[in-house]
C-alpha cells in the first residue's frame, strides 16, 4: 500500500470557528490532526484510549474524546479547543475560574476538564438528566434546566481523571460558573 493510498482526500476541518483543508492518513485522529497537523496542541494526549478525558474538546458543542474520533468522522463538525474558548475580550468563564480557584496543579489535565465543564454547562441547562440526576427517578420528571450540585458536576464529569488529585478546586470552579450563570438566567 502506497502513502497516497492511505490519505484520504482533501479533508476541511473547522476548528475554532476557522476552516483547514488538510490531507491525512484515514487513520488520523482529531487529537492528531490538532496536534500535529495544525499545532494547537492545548488539547493534550493522556492515555490514547479514551478512558482519562485529557483530549476532550467540544465537536458541535457536545464533548467528545478526540482521541477515538477519526479526523475523517469529523468533517462538517465546529470543533472548539481549549484555545478556541477564550474570546477576543478575555478568557471563557470557566478559564477564569480554574484560575481564580487555583482548580490544577501540573495542568496537565485541564484543558479536558474545562471543555467537559463546558459541554457539562449545556446539557445541564438542556434539562439533560445524569445518572445522578432526579429526573431518572420515574415519579420525579424533569422539566427545565438541572441544578448543578457537587453529586451532580462529579457525575457529569467523572470521564475526566486529574492525577494530581485537584477535584476540590475543580469542583468550586465549575460551581461558581454554574452559579453565576443560574443567577443569570434568574435575572432575565
Amino acid at each position: 500500500m502506497t502513502t497516497d493510498d492511505q490519505t484520504s482526500g482533501p479533508l476541511t476541518l473547522r476548528v475554532n470557528g476557522s476552516a483547514y483543508q488538510l490531507r491525512l492518513d484515514y487513520r488520523t485522529t482529531v487529537l492528531d490532526a490538532l496536534r500535529e497537523h495544525l499545532g494547537l496542541t492545548g488539547t493534550k494526549k493522556g492515555c490514547d484510549h479514551g478512558q482519562c478525558g485529557a483530549c476532550t474538546v467540544l465537536a458541535d458543542g457536545r464533548r467528545v474524546n478526540s482521541c477515538l474520533l477519526l479526523a475523517v468522522a469529523a468533517r462538517g463538525a465546529e470543533i472548539t479547543t481549549i484555545e478556541g474558548l477564550a474570546s477576543p475580550d478575555g478568557l471563557h468563564p470557566l478559564q477564569a475560574a480554574f484560575v481564580a480557584r487555583d482548580a490544577l496543579q501540573c495542568g496537565y489535565c485541564t484543558p479536558g476538564q474545562i471543555c467537559s465543564a463546558a459541554a457539562m454547562l449545556g446539557e445541564a441547562a438542556a434539562g439533560w438528566p445524569s445518572a445522578a440526576s432526579a429526573s431518572l427517578i420515574p415519579e420525579i420528571p424533569q422539566a427545565g434546566p438541572v441544578t448543578l450540585d457537587a453529586a451532580e458536576i462529579r457525575e457529569r464529569m467523572s470521564g475526566n481523571l486529574c492525577r494530581c488529585g485537584a477535584y476540590v478546586n475543580i469542583l468550586a470552579a465549575i460551581l461558581d460558573v454554574a452559579g453565576d450563570m443560574a443567577r443569570a438566567e434568574e435575572a432575565r
